[in-house]
């Protein structure tokens, strides 16, 4: 191995295991020091320098570590999983400074945060069936933990008990799945499965069936309809800086599991991106009319998420049929700006919820539209940030959701088919029925008087501030110079069509 090749695995090596690694020693910094919010964030700032070289690194190719055998490759797909995660999961550590001070779970709300990022990380570089749902049910273990914080709450420990239920459920359909594909192609590589299962005398029903298995188990986590029932209970029910987290990052694991997992069955069928495009338009108009009906508004953001999930889809399941990476750089950006639109949101949501309710002692009260009423009088950068998350995920320009919108809607007319045309004009006014339930949030923070909930609230901390900021400048540059992140998106969508053989 030459000195440069050990220097690259190294840099991987570092990026996965860091955080994995270092999260007992920010649980024990918590428990016996009360430090352990500074050594979460140590740890993240850490792995931010790994990061940034695996970044320069990959390119438009992939890196590689082989560890006992197992070979984890970082390509353009799993850089945007690994970036989304590290993004989000520093804001959340410096904005939970105070949202979490003092509870009695502060000392493992940490580690477990870090833990994530690493298992985020570490999925996204999975190259075979069996590491692929290592890392899954990890994920799985580690955000249940976070889901349930709250313990002493029947709410949240009923949403982490329909969480983890849902997920065992998911998994174990994976495990089937992965049953059939090692007992039929007598490999757990995904590279070697994608070989064998393109051959004439491989069974394809069996492997349509094991498909069919990881689409739906797979799917549980990245909240496909009707697989979705978890989320809004859990997004609802965990610390505002979880709830940023499961939308924004975790389900688009999920995602990114699932896509690992049926691109290596593509030459089974041509189908896998009608297939996407079909839960797509499903998950965008049964997230739009859920949504609608909601008054509390982390429920909203929560089934806002399953359309966002639809729009990703839609890019993806084009891109997989026609062989085109625009549409799929289109997602992944879509996939990055969400994490960002969706993480603001639920962060400004959840200051409101902070400093109206929790910091007074009330745990139980949720954040109703009627009691953003006024904020802006009193909370000017919150009312603002709010606004612009709202805005952005209505897809409104100059914002970052329209960009990437508009990307996957160009790539859908650049198709000249006419099933993809209606399917891009339907995705089209799903974005306008969208902003039916987030338009009424920014009536409410600036032209409705100040409601009770906001007149005796509390002073909100510049740690809280912080982050709503920062994600705010990043949604409003990303909408006016999305060819930022085209380093990015580009060699994800290229990675995608790759994988799928396009």
């Amino acid at each position: 191995m030459s000195t440069e090749q050990f220097a690259l695995d190294n840099v991987l090596l570092w990026l996965i295991g860091l955080p994995l690694v270092a999260a007992p020693l920010v649980y024990f910094a918590g428990r016996l020091f009360n430090l352990g919010r500074w050594a979460a964030l140590g740890v993240i700032g850490l792995t931010w320098i790994p990061f940034v070289i695996a970044a320069q690194q990959v390119g438009t190719g992939s890196i590689s570590l082989v560890v006992e055998g197992m070979t984890l490759r970082m390509d353009g797909i799993s850089l945007v999983l690994a970036a989304i995660a590290l993004s989000l999961g520093t804001l959340v550590v410096v904005y939970s400074n105070r949202y979490v001070a003092h509870e009695e779970n502060e000392d493992k709300y940490y580690p477990m945060l870090v833990a994530l990022i690493g298992v985020i990380t570490g999925l996204g570089c999975a190259t075979d069936l069996f590491n692929l749902w290592v890392w899954f049910e990890a994920m799985a273990i580690s955000s249940y933990l976070l889901v349930a914080f709250y313990r002493d709450q029947p709410a949240s420990l009923e949403a982490g008990l329909k969480y983890l239920v849902q997920s065992a459920v998911g998994s174990v359909l994976v495990l089937l799945g992965m049953a059939l594909v090692l007992a039929l192609t007598g490999t757990m590589n995904l590279a070697e499965i994608r070989a064998v299962a393109g051959q004439p005398a491989t069974p394809g029903l069996p492997l349509l069936a094991a498909g069919a298995l990881f689409v739906i188990g797979f799917g549980v986590k990245a909240a496909l309809v009707p697989m979705h029932t978890w989320l809004p209970d859990a997004h609802s029910q965990a610390p505002s800086g979880i709830s940023a987290m499961l939308s924004g990052v975790v389900i688009e694991a999920g995602l990114i599991a699932l896509l690992r997992a049926v691109a290596s069955l593509a030459g089974v069928t041509l189908s896998w991106g009608v297939l996407l495009m079909g839960f797509g338009a499903l998950n965008m108009l049964a997230g739009n009319l859920l949504a609608l009906r909601q008054k509390h508004v982390k429920r909203m953001l929560a089934f806002s998420s399953l359309s966002h999930m639809g729009y990703m889809l839609l890019g993806l399941g084009i891109a997989v049929y026609v062989g085109q990476s625009a549409a799929a750089a289109g997602s992944f950006f879509h996939l990055i700006n969400h994490g960002l639109m969706k993480g603001l949101a639920f962060l400004a949501a959840g200051a409101l919820l902070y400093v109206l309710f929790i910091k007074t002692g009330d745990h139980h009260s949720p954040l109703t539209i009627s009691d953003l009423g006024g904020a802006a009088r009193k909370y000017p950068i919150v009312a603002l940030t709010l606004s612009i998350a709202a805005l952005g995920l209505g897809g409104l320009p100059p914002f970052a959701g329209f960009m990437s919108k508009w990307q996957i809607f160009v790539a859908g007319f650049e198709t000249q088919n006419i099933v993809i045309d209606l399917l891009v004009i339907f995705a089209a006014l799903n974005s306008v029925l969208s902003l039916a339930y987030y338009a009424p949030i920014v009536n409410a923070v600036y032209r409705q008087e100040p409601s009770e909930a906001v007149t005796r609230g509390q002073a909100l901390s510049w740690t809280m501030s912080l982050p709503l900021i920062l994600l705010a400048v990043a949604i409003v540059i990303l909408g006016l110079w999305p060819s930022l992140l085209a380093w990015l998106t580009g060699p994800a969508g290229t990675a995608l069509v790759k994988a799928f053989g396009g």
